[in-house]
């Protein structure tokens, strides 16, 4: 059965992947992303499947912007499944690149969410019946613990797996479901500029396939593949010096330089 469903960054890598697979099952979609060119190309793709879709260019970090573009949308058409989805990945660890990460991958989150919250908790007490109301949250393996070799992206995965696993329990009394979203590597423009070795790889359109699936089965952590989620979680656990230990030899994430958008 068709949804309605807004995506935020689906300009490429997992929201992409994520936009086009649900243009097959004919959802009607509501794209945002800051690439207006790869944007237009991706509701193409998947106007091309048959799907109602309305893309606009919209950063996450504008709250107000965020905000007005969730409410229109929700006019169109009541949305029904929400994907805060943007966000980068560090690159080096200069001041600028460590603040646009918190910012997009944190507040960018927060922009997104609370608009979600605001308009679900409006239908329920409007209507009766107001339906299918989830909320999905990327975060990553990486944010099963510390990682030197990208100490602000894992800081803020970690950091909105966390707060979506608390609005999960707080919010399932209002009918609300709220997802965490874990991936391992995923093929995206952040893991093309990756130069350490990558197990378990997996194409996006596969990935955006088990979210999906997991979706609606509303599994509260969505974390895979499941070998690399047993790795962190095992580092996680383990006592400070041992983690600090294994993260010492672990090899750098991704090669220094400008953020780099998922």
């Amino acid at each position: 059965m068709s949804k309605t469903v807004l995506i935020t960054g689906a300009s490429s890598g997992i929201g992409e992947a994520l936009a086009l697979e649900c243009a097959k099952r004919g959802d009607t979609l509501f794209l945002c992303g800051r690439n207006a060119d790869r944007l237009r190309s991706v509701a193409e793709a998947c106007r091309a499947s048959g799907a109602v879709v309305y893309a606009e260019t919209v950063d996450v970090r504008d709250a107000a912007a965020v905000g007005a573009w969730m409410k229109k949308s929700d006019g169109i058409s009541p949305l029904e499944i929400v994907f805060s989805n943007a966000g980068v990945g560090t690159g080096e660890e200069t001041e600028k690149n460590v603040r646009m990460t918190f910012d997009i991958n944190v507040g960018g989150t927060v922009n997104a969410v609370l608009p979600a919250i605001e308009i679900f908790r409006k239908r329920a007490k409007e209507k009766s019946d107001p339906g299918l109301r989830q909320i999905l949250i990327t975060a990553s393996i990486a944010g099963y613990g510390p990682l030197k070799s990208c100490p602000s992206y894992s800081a803020t995965k970690s950091c909105v797996k966390t707060w979506a696993l608390a609005l999960r329990g707080m919010l399932k009394p209002e009918g609300i479901r709220v997802n965490a979203i874990c991936p391992g590597f995923i093929r995206s423009r952040l893991t093309d500029k990756n130069t350490c070795p990558m197990p378990f790889f997996m194409e996006a359109d596969k990935a955006a396939k088990i979210i999906l699936k997991r979706a609606e089965r509303n599994v509260g952590l969505i974390a895979f593949p499941w070998p690399m989620r047993l790795a962190t979680w095992f580092l996680s656990i383990l006592p400070f010096r041992l983690n600090e230990l294994i993260n010492s030899i672990l090899p750098e994430k991704i090669s220094a330089g400008k953020p780099k958008m998922l």
